[in-house]
């Protein structure tokens, strides 16, 4: 019997539970009760502005916008009233209104920019009307940062995201985000609400995402909201831009490792915004080749391109269209006989309508489409091999949320699409293997937050997910609690289920060769629960300290089985081993907003463990990313009006590895005629030295032929300090083991970029 019917029956109760309570306040709520409601924008550019704060001080009631920038307040007595709209690198606005007796008032408002030395913060001020950017296990990076950070040769918003308290960073080369003792396939990456299954260039080392077309970046770190679901670990939601819609802007940046140049401006009824970066590695090849260096790629490039056109159809019906794409291409000889080609990279496109229905009820559609390829090619002597790896993912999600009280809203919505993946091996021009899923998946929830009183504020939820392949149906209870301490200190305690069906099969090395495998008969889901507790407290305008302790276990977990000789003729539940795991820990962050010197540090304490049933005797074990302890100091210091210092230094335990303990030779081996050299030892049991470095940047403002010029110099690994990335381990005639070590970035590394603003 298909599962449909009983999952959309799951859809009708939740939406039902959700909006049919609402009613029944809004008819209880006094007829005289008047409202506000809009869109809060950049006066400069006329971009909505995501979480902006509307706060009425003589009520104290605030709100937030939303991802589209909408707001609305609610349950407002009639009279004069102020109201205060403030966004951080924005001028607070205070406007006065009066409200007749059952008014809903429109209400759209823009924001001055404040001038360019006005302080650039990683996450935004969390204050007393702030509720969404005061949510448990939350972050937002501030873009305008992300382009001033001192960055390995580009701007990076993953490498910046590594900067945050929870956050880890396997090494220096790569980007990939290491959430709570979380992997990255536990890490849900979502661009314009679509799904990225692979973000990354140049093989890892950092993000597909380009700052310049990025509006707004948030992180859920655990313990995060019922609207979202598919990964057991964390949330990264990103916005692009939406364009200009008052003039014709651009920016150009040239720099050692890629260049890339945005533009935007106003169409007739809208927006519209096109950036490109692409590497510019070409000369530095060259000369490398023609020095005799070896290992240096005949070809490598990478490129992306983020475009997105917004429409007002008329004040309440808003359209978007965006989409990404990217790619890396790589021919690398090895040696005269054998040589490597890759392609890999992604597509995205996504399509939205946004409606406001009322005062109270708004609405958010969208159609999205994800593709993820990776396709390397070997060719050694005359034997042609290649592994073809394809993902797609199709879906639709619609959204509602409803103000149904100044105290009380509710979020409803459903999420539902196609995914399919194909991965097919050829050698020696012969079709090896070939495996391929498709599946069907579906999600709904309900979320409603109320305010107790006061003091409290009670936000809890509810999220279905259903995956085709095995008819797997999980529900999945979410929970936060916030007490308001004192008028600037805040506590709060979160706790959640959640529930995974894919798992990625990872190159530690290089990102280009990943390839995602999902649940199915036999190969359940993996889940986990979240226990989160956590003090905010910001004692001034200039300083903000958070504090949150963290819990979460990982059971079921399923990974391709490392033992496996090969998988022809096995079925597909027998690919796997499985597992179980926790994460621990304590996060701080104390951070300076105001002032010429601005920055903040971050401090974790983390312990987290796997165990699989066919590894170390079914010991837990730290993996690979485990680190005990992690530090960051970021700072920024305004020297004059057109110069800013900035340094980043880090400092973290040393990871986890396997040091040969014993030796054995097998003998009789099928897989060599003299005999297999065989190290045995406890899994991860050793530690690498600990890991630290010291960045720093200079930056230069000014003007140039009439437009603003930014000069960005910066030094990176300023010491000269060679961390270990690996030991690399080989046997001796005589027995002895000899250990040579594989740094990562062992000396200073230069960067400078020019940018161009017009």
């Amino acid at each position: 019997m298909s599962v449909y019917p009983r999952f959309l029956f799951l859809i009708v109760l939740l939406i039902g539970s959700g909006l049919d309570q609402p009613r029944a306040v809004a008819v209880a709520q006094t007829p005289s009760a008047a409202s506000i409601n809009g869109f809060v924008r950049d006066a400069e550019t006329g971009e909505t502005l995501l979480l902006a704060n509307v706060f009425l001080p003589d009520l104290d009631m605030g709100t937030a916008t939303n991802t589209r920038g909408y707001y609305t307040s609610t349950g407002l007595p009639p009279g004069r009233h102020e109201v205060r709209v403030s966004y951080l690198g924005f001028e607070t606005r205070r406007l006065v209104v009066e409200l007749a007796a059952g008014e809903a008032l429109r209400l759209d408002v823009d924001l001055e920019p404040e001038g360019l030395l006005a302080a650039e913060v990683v996450v935004e001020a969390a204050r007393e009307s702030e509720q969404e950017e005061r949510r448990l296990g939350s972050a937002r990076m501030n873009t305008a940062l992300i382009r001033q950070l001192p960055t390995i040769l580009e701007a990076d918003v993953f490498r910046s995201l590594q900067l945050l308290p929870g956050v880890k960073a396997a090494s220096d080369y790569s980007s990939g985000l290491y959430v709570r003792g979380g992997s990255p396939d536990q890490t849900l990456i979502l661009l314009d609400r679509t799904t990225v299954y692979n973000p990354t260039h140049f093989f890892g080392f950092f993000s597909t995402f380009n700052p310049d077309a990025i509006k707004d970046v948030r992180l859920y770190k655990g313990a995060y909201p019922a609207r979202f679901g598919g990964r057991i670990g964390s949330v990264v939601d990103i916005y692009n831009k939406d364009g200009d819609r008052t003039k014709t802007r651009g920016t150009a940046t040239l720099g050692l490792l890629a260049s890339r140049a945005m533009i935007e401006g106003p169409h007739g009824r809208g927006s519209w915004m096109l950036a490109i970066r692409r590497s510019t590695l070409e000369p530095l090849l060259a000369a490398a080749r023609s020095g005799d260096v070896d290992g240096i790629p005949d070809r490598f490039y990478f490129f992306d391109a983020n475009g997105k056109v917004n429409m007002d159809i008329g004040s309440n019906d808003f359209l978007s269209v965006s989409f990404y794409a990217g790619q890396d291409i790589l021919r690398l000889p090895i040696s005269t006989d054998f040589d490597v080609r890759l392609r890999y990279g992604n597509r995205t496109v996504s399509a939205g309508w946004a409606h406001v229905f009322s005062e109270r009820l708004f609405g958010d559609m969208a159609v999205t489409a994800s593709s993820y390829f990776s396709v390397p090619e070997f060719l050694a002597a005359d034997t042609f091999s290649e592994r073809d790896n394809q993902v797609r993912d199709y879906s639709l999600r619609y959204d509602l949320q409803y103000v149904a009280s100044p105290r009380r809203e509710i979020r409803t919505g459903l999420w539902a699409g196609a995914f399919s993946f194909r991965l097919a091996d050829t050698f020696d021009s012969r079709r090896v293997l070939t495996l391929s899923e498709n599946a069907s998946y579906g999600s709904a929830y309900v979320e409603e937050r109320r305010s107790l009183g006061l003091l409290w504020t009670l936000t809890s939820g509810l999220h279905a997910s259903w995956f085709g392949r095995g008819d797997y149906l999980r529900l999945e209870p979410r929970l936060a609690l916030e007490r308001k301490v004192a008028p600037n200190l805040f506590a709060q305690l979160g706790a959640g289920r959640y529930h995974q069906f894919l798992t990625l099969v990872t190159n530690e090395a290089f990102s280009g060769l990943d390839v995602w495998l999902t649940s199915s008969s036999g190969v359940p889901p993996a889940w986990g629960d979240q226990v989160v507790a956590g003090l905010k407290w910001t004692p001034s305008t200039a300083y903000r300290f958070e504090a949150e302790v963290y819990y979460r276990s990982m059971e079921d977990l399923f990974q391709l089985d490392p033992f496996l000789p090969d998988v022809a003729g096995l079925d597909y539940s027998e690919f796997f081993h499985f597992g179980d795991g926790y994460a621990v820990g304590s996060e701080y962050l104390l951070q300076k907003e105001r002032g010429a010197l601005t920055g903040f540090v971050s401090y974790t304490f983390g312990v987290t463990r796997r165990r699989f049933e066919n590894l170390d005797g079914n010991r837990f074990f730290p993996p690979k990313y485990d680190r005990t302890h992690d530090v960051n100091i970021t700072t920024m210091y305004d020297l004059t009006p057109k110069w800013r210092l900035t340094s980043v230094f880090a400092w973290a335990t040393g990871q986890a590895y396997t040091e040969p303990a014993s030796r054995w030779q097998l003998s009789n081996s099928p897989l060599t005629r003299e005999g297999l050299d065989v190290l045995e030892s406890p899994f991860n049991a050793a530690r690498l030295p600990a890991y630290h470095r010291l960045d720093a940047g200079a930056t230069r403002r000014g003007r140039l032929a009439g437009a603003d010029f930014e000069l960005q110099i910066q030094l990176i690994n300023v010491y000269g300090r060679r961390n270990i990335w690996f030991y690399s381990f080989d046997f001796e005639d005589d027995g002895a083991v000899d250990r040579s070590v594989v740094p990562q970035i062992p000396i200073p590394v230069p960067n400078i970029s020019f940018t161009m603003r017009f």
